[in-house]
């Protein structure tokens, strides 16, 4: 017979305390996830140029958004293929699909983050040349 445990009370110390496991997360993403560096480069030179080319508060919203969109489905590549390595420690052609799906989730929005930099970047930066 299963036990049924007493709510605890909402506490704020113990929500602040259980970040502690999402910033494990992070450290891990960062520590095991060498495509994550690539993706915080691009960020930065965007977040760089923004300044530089005096951007508009809805392109700041669009970066910033790209920015998270990537990060965002990188980190749950990542924890997609923790979770298939561990529930699928022999090659199984479902735990390929599901690692190449989320890999092609990262690339979408890789593309798309792309394409939003290259709108709002790209006539800014010809300005300049010409």
């Amino acid at each position: 017979m299963e036990k049924i445990t007493e709510k605890k009370r909402f506490s704020i110390v113990a929500r602040v305390k259980s970040t502690t496991h999402a910033w494990r997360g992070l450290g891990i993403f960062i520590k095991t996830t060498h495509n994550s560096w690539v993706h915080i480069f691009f960020g930065i030179l965007a977040i760089y140029l923004g300044f530089v080319l005096h951007i508009s508060s809805i392109e700041w919203v669009m970066v910033v958004f790209s920015i998270g969109l990537v990060i965002i489905t990188e980190a749950l590549n990542t924890a997609f293929e923790i979770d298939i390595d561990l529930t699928s420690p022999t090659y199984h052609p479902y735990a390929r699909d599901t690692k190449d799906v989320a890999a092609g989730a990262v690339l979408i929005s890789a593309v798309v983050a792309g394409i939003i930099g290259l709108i709002i970047f790209l006539p800014k930066v010809l300005i300049l040349i010409f």
